[in-house]
This record gives C-alpha cells, structure tokens and sequence, in this order.
C-alpha cells in the first residue's frame, strides 16, 4: 500500500481518472505506509508551501514486483522492485526526505481510498531544518509562501544598506579605490543630495571611480549635478563618457 499527497482540488479528477504521472522524474511520487504516521505523510508540510491549504492522502497499490526508483530527494534514486523501495525506506538509519517514483500514471482501479489527514504533519525546507536558522534568499523562500514576510524580515541575508550619512563617511574614510566606487554606487541608491559631497571624483585618475561617480549621478537634482554629468560626458575613458550621457 502506497500513500500520494496531493490537493484536495485534485480529489475528485483522481477518483475519476486516477493519477497522472507529473514533475521532471514524470511519475506519481509517493511513500509506503509505514507504521509510522508522520513518517508516511512526512512530505505534507512541505507540499503545503506551495499555496495549497488542504491536502488529502490517496492511498494505492502496485504489484510488489513493478519496477519504481527510491531515494532520498537529494539523490537521483536507485531503480528496485516496489517491495524492496518499501524495505529500503522501512529500514534506513533516518527515512525522513526518501521517496518512491513510480514511472507511470495510476489508473482508477488501482486506487484504494481517498482520505483527509492533519494538516500539520511532516518537515518543512528539509527534514533537518528544525532548529536552525532558516534562509530567507528567493531560490529557498518563495514570495507569498506563509510568513515568509517575517522571515524575510528576521532572517534576511544580505546586510541592511547604509544609510546616507553612513555612505558619505565610508567615502570621506575610503580607503581604497573600490571603497570610493561601493560608497558611490550606495549613494545612487539612495535619495537626491548636495552634488558638492562627490564633486571632487570627477578629476579622480581612476575611470572605474568616474563611472562609478556617473552612475550615482542620476539620483542628483539640479544644475551642478547637470554641469557636473556635462564634464563627464566629455572624459577621455569612452565608458564614462557612454554612462553620462545615458544619466544626462
């Protein structure tokens, strides 16, 4: 007996017709029922980012010698009979993350029942993540996905940006000539200011820095900021010259 997760949406169209093969492995992804409750449902909370606010539980059979792939997710799987797929999860040191693909669709009469089940069941990210930091970049965090404005928020991982007044003294203390060009680029991150606090770079003998410097330009406003980006559009580095055109 084999357990799929899938949207309660989906219940009816399954009974009907049974469940198609899906995802790039194209199969029907599912976990034996094991003695263990939250171990055959482990996946549910997981499923449940994706938008999903009910699951319910379809519960199947195959022949024990139909040929399926098992394997943690992370792995591509290993291809074995059914019956040694439900061995090889029944008995690993830590089941959590395994899964069976079937290569195939599974046809209406093949079904057993459809059930509801809790809907807090199983991990979520991955079956450590319990107790650790969560990553809150878009590739691991989805936008909309449940608190995933207060993760963002708490756990987010790129470093808040500098203020302006933090910006103009990075650059007065600048070291280096990629600490000028990382305050410059801030700077035209931020809101409009006084033109005279990056004036000065305009003569610098770096062209990088005076790029940097015509980048940062279009967030200025007023006549010295126009003469200023005027001058640049006449430096002798044609890249310089391009940007401040384009910012003009």
């Amino acid at each position: 007996m084999l357990v799929h997760l899938t949207p309660e949406k989906n219940a009816r169209r399954i009974r009907r017709a049974g469940i198609a093969a899906s995802g790039y492995r194209r199969g029907v992804f599912c976990m034996p029922v094991l003695p263990s409750y939250v171990l055959s449902h482990q996946w549910l909370r997981e499923l449940r980012r994706g938008g999903q606010r009910l699951i319910v539980a379809v519960h199947f059979r195959v022949p024990d010698h139909e040929l399926v792939r098992v394997g943690h997710y992370s792995a591509g799987g290993t291809e074995m009979t059914a019956a040694e797929a439900v061995s090889v999860i029944l008995h690993a040191d830590d089941p959590r993350g395994y899964q069976i693909v079937i290569p195939r669709s599974i046809a209406p009469a093949e079904l057993h029942r459809v059930r509801q089940v809790r809907q807090v069941t199983g991990w979520r990210y991955r079956p450590d993540a319990h107790g650790r930091r969560p990553c809150a970049c878009p590739a691991c965090l989805g936008r909309g996905e449940y608190k995933a404005a207060v993760l963002r928020r708490r756990f987010d991982p790129d470093p808040p940006e500098l203020t302006k007044p933090q910006l103009l003294e990075q650059l007065r203390n600048a070291a280096t000539d990629d600490d000028v060009m990382i305050a410059l680029y801030g700077l035209g991150r931020r809101s409009r200011g006084d033109v005279d606090d990056v004036a000065g770079y305009a003569d610098h003998p770096n062209p990088d820095v005076r790029y940097a410097l015509a980048w940062a330009l279009h967030r200025y406003r007023g006549k010295e900021a126009r003469r200023l980006l005027a001058r640049l559009a006449a430096d002798p580095d044609s890249e310089v010259r391009r940007e401040a055109m384009q910012r003009r």
